[in-house]
C-alpha cells in the first residue's frame, strides 16, 4: 500500500495525511458501489499492509 500512496502523492502533488484519506475514500467507495466486493478490497489492502518489505539497500 506504501507504493500506491507513494504513487497518489506523486500525482496529486500531495502529502502522506492526504494521501491515505484519498485512498481510504476510494476504498470505501468501491465497498459501498460493489458490497459483494468489500471482502476482496479488504483483504487485498490488507496482504500489502502485511506484506514483508523489501531491503532497497539489498537489491
Amino acid at each position: 500500500m506504501k507504493e500506491l500512496i507513494d504513487k497518489i502523492k506523486m500525482n496529486a502533488q500531495i502529502n502522506d495525511e492526504q494521501a491515505a484519506k484519498a485512498l481510504d475514500t476510494i476504498k470505501d467507495f468501491v465497498k459501498e458501489k460493489f458490497p459483494m466486493m468489500a471482502g476482496a478490497v479488504d483483504k487485498l489492502f490488507e496482504a500489502d499492509a502485511t506484506a514483508p518489505q523489501q531491503d532497497e539497500d539489498y537489491l
